[in-house]
């Protein structure tokens, strides 16, 4: 019986002990395979997230940004926004920075959010017999320049729903109120080309009518518009595959027969349109300006001019239009703006400029295309460095009448003791300075 208690209790120390090492391996295995699983599940996760994880914008060369991009965008580098009846190009701020296809890019459009400029900047060309589709912005008025080319322009009024409807031609300027329904067709045997002005330094927001037609219920649609038909007639709209912001379908000539471009009124005109070419002329050493903008004194205007003079200030952050073309070697002394943000686009030629802030002096030289930003109160001047004079269209963020003081006007109106204790220079010396 001894022997046989001896060989039992022997017995189940061995099957216990078999049963611990079973345990134990089939914890490590598990451990193991939980590792494995763990390690796996981490890479593919880190795998993915490095794919959806937005790419940061590449910068230049040790990794910082020159200062200049602040105030300069090379814009025909930016991306080409393609469409079936023309294309779009922006200098603009955009929230995600993934947009952004450059450093330089990405500085200029925080710079413009930054000081608040109420100022973005695109280009529009609109192939011929294409259209820019009826659409309206949320947060911003729209400025326009014709650079080339002919379109018909359709603006629909609040409250009494009047429609304005002109012609515009290379060198008119085009204003279209926040929240206006607008449209441009462009009428011409070739492209045309409209430099545009937004007032707002956020993205632009923008709705188009195609999308806001197919964004409304189908029976909500039929009983506003009541066709002929009813909400049957309404199922028969198909959505285009693709963005229809420019629009030239390919079976137009199918789809429209008889098309009519009627002139409004000019006192109904005149509140959106501007003949900056045909404007009057303002000379100053080494250039001229033509303006399109607000006059508190409306002597020497016409009275279509004094319309839209008056339409200008009477909604809120509208801008001032202008050209400078600067003579060759010809120089836009360094000044600022008391009150107004300033943007310009560089039509032909070439130039130099300077811009000095609180800390900051940057100079660069600028040419066609390229896109140039002035906050309000920085002290900039541009210069003609080519054998050809200088021409761009500038916008300044004012609706009222702009305020500016040059280097000239400032160091006559300080008095020059001030400015021989200021510069360590006897007094007599600033005698030198012509009055």
């Amino acid at each position: 019986m001894l022997i046989f208690g001896r060989k039992s209790s022997w017995s189940l120390m061995r099957v216990f002990l078999a049963c611990l090492l079973a345990c134990v391996i089939s914890t490590a295995i598990g451990v193991l395979a939980l590792s494995l699983l763990f390690v796996n599940t981490s890479a593919f996760l880190r795998e993915n997230k490095d794919k959806n994880e937005a790419p940061t914008p590449p910068e230049t060369a040790g990794n910082k940004v020159d200062l200049k991009f602040q105030f300069l965008n090379h814009l025909p580098k930016s991306k080409v926004f393609s469409y079936p009846g023309g294309e779009i190009q922006w200098a603009r701020f955009r929230n995600d920075a993934s947009e952004y296809l450059s450093a330089e890019e990405m500085e200029f459009g925080k710079s413009l959010n930054h000081h608040h400029s109420k100022m973005t900047f695109g280009t529009l060309l609109i192939k011929s017999k294409g259209l820019r589709a009826p659409h309206w912005h949320f947060n911003a008025n729209e400025h326009g320049y014709m650079l080339k080319g002919s379109a018909w322009v359709g603006v629909i009024g609040a409250d009494d729903s009047v429609v304005t409807t002109y012609n515009v031609t290379a060198g008119q300027v085009i204003f279209f109120p926040r929240n206006t329904v607008h449209w441009i067709k462009n009428t011409g045997p070739t492209d045309c080309l409209l430099l545009l002005f937004f007032t707002t330094h956020d993205e632009l927001q923008t709705l188009d009518v195609d999308d806001a037609f197919f964004s409304t219920p189908e029976d909500i649609a039929a009983r506003a518009l009541q066709p002929a038909g009813g909400v049957d007639f309404i199922r028969t709209f198909q959505k285009q595959k693709e963005d229809q912001a420019v629009n030239l379908p390919a079976n137009l000539k199918e789809l429209v027969q008889n098309a009519t471009y009627v002139q409004s009124p000019a006192e109904l005109v005149w509140q959106y349109f501007y003949d900056l070419q045909g404007s009057a002329e303002f000379p100053f050493p080494g250039g001229i300006f033509q303006w399109a903008r607000y006059r508190r004194n409306g002597t020497g205007l016409s009275q279509t001019e004094k319309i839209f003079s008056e339409s200008l200030n009477k909604h809120e952050n509208t801008l001032t239009l202008a050209t400078l073309r600067i003579f060759s070697n010809g120089l836009g002394q360094p000044h600022f703006h008391f009150n107004a943000n300033e943007m310009g686009y560089v039509i032909s030629g070439c130039g130099q400029v300077g811009v000095t802030l609180s800390g900051v002096t940057a100079n660069f030289n600028i040419g066609i295309g390229d896109v140039i930003f002035f906050p309000v109160g920085t002290q900039h001047y541009i210069k003609s460095v080519c054998d050809e004079d200088l021409l761009l269209i500038l916008a300044y963020s004012t609706g009222n009448q702009l305020e500016t003081l040059r280097m000239r006007d400032y160091f006559h109106g300080t008095a020059d003791h001030i400015l021989a204790q200021l510069f360590f220079k006897k007094q007599e010396e600033f005698q030198k300075f012509p009055k």
